[in-house]
């Protein structure tokens, strides 16, 4: 589902109030954009949020990259042997540089990659962003919902009820 670019912002002074708001928000079926002065986790358990899949692309990345190193390794002494004192040509003790090294530089670069796959990055063309109050980067929080413009009176009376200190309207 697509968001809608209109909607009805509120400005909120306190954690527990903005997320009662959201709360209230999300049980009535509207799409939320919430702004926050710092990463909460409360914010988060009210939006619903699942956890990011990153994290599987860094597990493959890293599982790759051993792989990798171990085969390099293994490859480069098997190729040119190097008979000393009677070792094996291939020991796991001598590749764990390489099997290390690479795990971390391809767990990283997937890292990477998975965040610009996930977030749909680079964002080709005009960017449509919902409402926006100054006062989010000085300590409040604001709650920005997605709603058609038959249903702001039902959005601003929520936000209300829930303690919004301000309440705006976007009127584009």
């Amino acid at each position: 589902m697509s968001k809608l670019t209109t909607g009805v912002l509120g400005v909120f002074p306190h954690l527990d109030t903005t997320t009662d708001a959201i709360r209230r928000l999300r049980a009535e079926g509207f799409e939320l954009t919430v702004y926050s002065p710092t990463p909460r986790h409360e914010v988060e358990e009210a939006l619903g949020t699942k956890e990011s899949p990153v994290r599987i692309f860094t597990l493959m990345g890293a599982f790759t990259g051993t792989a990798a190193g171990t085969a390099l390794a293994t490859w480069a002494s098997i190729d040119w042997p190097l008979i000393v004192g009677g070792k094996s040509i291939v020991s796991l003790p001598a590749f764990s540089v390489i099997m290390f090294e690479l795990t971390i530089l391809l767990g990283a670069l997937s890292t990477v990659a998975g965040l610009f796959i996930l977030g749909r990055l680079p964002h080709l063309g005009p960017a449509e962003a919902p409402l926006y109050h100054p006062s989010f980067t000085a300590g409040n929080f604001g709650v920005f919902a997605h709603a058609p413009r038959d249903r702001y009176s039902d959005v601003q009376r929520i936000m209300n009820e829930s303690g919004s200190e301000e309440v705006l309207v976007d009127h584009r």
